[in-house]
């Protein structure tokens, strides 16, 4: 608390060299371990964190020493465990004395789920990288950046920062600077401009957006179906539903090429994996469905809305959390508005904002003949969704997914799982 009203009345350029010091401070304390490691970081706005357990399973499965760091768990030599600090991008200290631990065990490589709030306060300095991904980019955490363009230049310091950091030599191999870009999305552009030794680019579509002066390995899919697509003559079938998921599964693959992973190998790993937690997850399949997911902004709300046409949707609707980005609010609601049959209005992550004025925000943008509840329990919120269930229905709750805790007023955290919290209702209704 005293740590955090401190840094509310420092000076940005303080605060911002207070930061920097702590991450190389934090790097030279436990012997710069990234430089022992082959680093692969991951950014954007949506598919961070699938994309990092698809590539590490992928490696794991490829016989690599392998840990990760994400939004859904940390996987290192205690195994894997649930990330618990409400974080996505751990403290520099924290990070630094995983990255050494996995040195002191053996590990060949590390993934690290990079965020742009990460990168705003220099958690990715004194970490030396080896290979970035880009997944997507759209409007997210604006109020903290400052606008869009600021957003999209805090990413960008993470690909400024890959190409000034020496290229390492690991068991007698130069590893190569590396940057793979999806290249549908509008802003590939401007992230394929950095320098890099090598560039991957994936997609559906196969737009090379105008970089033509750069050498770039593609990876394409086609025959595009569901959840199914092909790329030259294997045919993919993944078990993970909607169509961003392929483009998660494209990284992967990319990444499986530089690692020199053979097609079929990839393929394996990612028709092997039939869960993500927290994202898309299906927590009960009959006699309706459960969809569990993270989706907290406007993109990736109607990504998973779009997972499921032609079905009647029971859509548990929240913010991403109090105190931060009212923008999308009213634009969280007219989402729903369109794609929901029937919608739960309730509470996620408040904070210290008053819960029923986030309510009144979202609620702006419903349309007259929106069919909606306010139940600001969340708890009773997904008690009254099942109630409302009928045998093909599809109940979709999202803002939350795997996370461990709500947190409230005055830096409480209540603990809590969307997930546990439908199974105990549904025993109860059966018992």
């Amino acid at each position: 608390m005293i740590k955090r009203i401190i840094k509310k009345f420092l000076p940005k350029q303080i605060l911002f060299f207070y930061h920097q010091a702590l991450a190389i401070l934090a790097s030279f304390f436990y012997g710069q371990p990234s430089n022992k490691l082959i680093v692969i970081g991951v950014t954007g706005t949506a598919g961070k964190s699938t994309t990092v357990y698809l590539i590490g399973k992928m490696l794991e499965k490829s016989g690599w020493r392998v840990g990760w760091t994400s939004s859904i768990s940390f996987k290192g030599t205690n195994g894997e465990i649930t990330n618990k600090e409400k974080m996505t991008m751990p403290g520099r200290f924290f990070l630094q004395k995983f990255l050494a631990g996995l040195v002191k065990n053996n590990y060949q490589a590390v993934i690290i789920e990079t965020s742009s709030e990460g990168i705003l306060q220099s958690r990715h300095l004194g970490i030396n990288y080896d290979a970035i991904v880009f997944t997507n980019l759209s409007p997210e955490h604006i109020e903290v950046h400052g606008g869009f363009e600021n957003y999209k230049k805090t990413k960008a310091k993470l690909f400024v920062h890959l190409k000034k950091q020496k290229n390492k030599i690991i068991n007698g191999q130069e590893i190569k600077k590396t940057i793979f870009v999806n290249l549908d999305n509008e802003h590939a552009d401007y992230f394929l401009s950095f320098s890099a030794d090598e560039y991957f680019g994936y997609g559906i579509k196969n737009k090379e957006l105008g970089i033509r002066s750069k050498k770039i390995q593609t990876i394409k899919a086609e025959n595009v179906a569901n959840s199914s697509f092909t790329i030259h003559d294997s045919s993919f079938q993944l078990h993970l539903s909607g169509k961003f998921n392929i483009y998660n599964a494209l990284a992967t693959i990319s990444v499986g090429q530089w690692f020199k992973i053979p097609l079929e190998q990839a393929k394996k790993s990612l028709e092997s994996i039939n869960l993500i937690p927290g994202r898309m997850e299906e927590v009960i399949g009959q006699p309706f469905k459960v969809i569990v997911d993270y989706a907290h902004t406007p993109v990736e709300l109607e990504n998973v809305y779009q997972s499921f046409p032609n079905k009647n949707l029971i859509c548990l609707l929240s913010s991403a959390g109090g105190g931060r980005d009212k923008w999308k609010r009213p634009m969280l609601g007219k989402l729903a508005a369109q794609y929901c049959q029937q919608i739960i209005l309730t509470d996620e992550d408040p904070y210290d904002e008053n819960p029923t004025t986030i309510i009144k925000e979202i609620e702006a943008g419903f349309l007259p003949t929106t069919n909606y509840q306010i139940i600001l329990n969340r708890r009773e919120a997904i008690k009254k969704a099942l109630s409302l269930a009928k045998p093909n229905d599809i109940i979709i709750i999202t803002g939350k997914g795997c996370e461990p805790w709500m947190c409230v007023a005055n830096g409480q955290k209540v603990a809590w799982d969307d997930r546990k919290i439908v199974k105990d209702f549904l025993q109860n209704l059966e018992s």
